[in-house]
């Protein structure tokens, strides 16, 4: 909207050009949900559920009572931003749909007494998955790019949307076990996100960069990043409150859309692979104790029976980590592990 807004004005006063530079709009919309997030969350929380406590997590109970389902505060508001700052496409507008249906999931399950059976929201998250990927498509050819092979890849509609389908179920459900710890899902999350936004602004996004690093160019890879650093300011608004001892809790309605934002932002950027190099803490920690539950639940293979999952329980109950431990330690891998993959992502082709 505000795009728009500064074409039509750029002529009766010059400073209304800034509206059209997106460096200067992924700036404003992260700054507004950094400070929507911050200032809205306490004036508003007492009218959120209460966290009923999870079973067999470390330290449940230390959280219960407290409000949950900040997502439902913050992620109506990443929408909004998201719709005044981003340049208009349906595409956008299709996406943001989706998350705040995740959203609307999320919150549900959290108010819910006990909350909603695995399969219910196993079944929820496919169809989102779905959806968002036929959104990403548009039901046309998409052109990707893989490690180790040098020229982009056009594959059909119904095998993008295949893979994209899982890769998009994973992050959520990846997500959704990550946050278990005051500060951890929001800040791992953050990150990939922050890492994804740089890539689809001054890679993908850029056509010289682009053509140089032999990756192929999307012209709405710079849209795409002010969305991913519009996520990122909500984000940040909402671990002003969430650090240790936190206040407030995101819920699954704060988990569940930012999952399916990752693994949407992570397909805008046409190499799927990239779930592994900007998220890679938020799987292992999430994703392999889906793995295993799946595993020994539907084909009696136990694996990793010594492991607690998520891991951040594990490192917590076994090794004897702090909550602080394992919010920074996590924190260092994926920040000094995803620009190392990047690279090699990149270069070895």
């Amino acid at each position: 909207m505000l795009y728009y807004l500064g074409i039509y004005l750029a002529d009766v006063a010059g400073p209304f050009r800034l509206l059209t530079s997106y460096i200067f709009l992924a700036g404003l919309g992260t700054a507004l949900g950094a400070l929507g997030t911050w200032w809205l969350l306490p004036r508003f929380w007492h009218l959120l559920p209460r966290d009923q406590g999870r079973q067999y997590a470390v330290d449940a109970e230390k959280s219960i009572g407290k409000p949950v389902s900040a997502g439902a505060l913050f992620i109506p508001l990443f929408v909004f931003i998201s719709l005044l700052v981003v340049p208009f496409d349906w595409m956008f507008l299709e996406i943001l749909i989706c998350v705040f249906a995740a959203m609307i999931v999320g919150f549900l399950d959290d108010r819910a007494s006990g909350g909603w059976s695995e399969y219910r929201l196993g079944a929820l998250d496919l169809i989102l998955a779905i959806v968002a990927s036929m959104v990403i498509c548009q039901m046309e050819p998409f052109i990707i790019w893989l490690p180790l092979i040098k020229e982009p890849l056009e594959i059909s509609p119904w095998l993008f949307i295949a893979g994209a389908t899982i890769l998009i179920w994973t992050s959520i459900n990846a997500t959704n076990c990550t946050d278990g710890v005051d500060g951890l899902s929001a800040s791992l999350s953050g990150m990939g996100i922050l890492f994804l936004g740089a890539i689809l602004y001054g890679i993908v996004g850029h056509a010289p960069i682009a053509d140089y690093l032999l990756v192929p160019h999307y012209d709405k890879g710079a849209d795409w990043a002010i969305m991913a650093f519009v996520l990122v300011g909500c984000l940040s608004g909402y671990l002003w409150h969430n650090s240790y001892p936190s206040a407030v809790l995101m819920g699954d309605a704060g988990s569940r859309p930012i999952g399916l934002m990752l693994g949407v932002l992570v397909l805008a950027c046409g190499n799927p692979f990239l779930i592994l190099v900007v998220a890679f803490v938020v799987l292992v920690n999430g994703a392999t104790g889906m793995i295993k539950v799946a595993l020994l639940r539907f084909f009696k293979i136990p694996i990793f029976s010594q492991i607690r999952y998520p891991l951040h329980d594990h490192v917590r109950h076994n090794m004897g980590w702090s909550n602080t431990q394992v919010l920074v330690r996590f924190m260092l891998l994926q920040a000094v592990g995803t620009p190392i993959l990047l690279v090699l992502l990149l270069k070895i082709r």
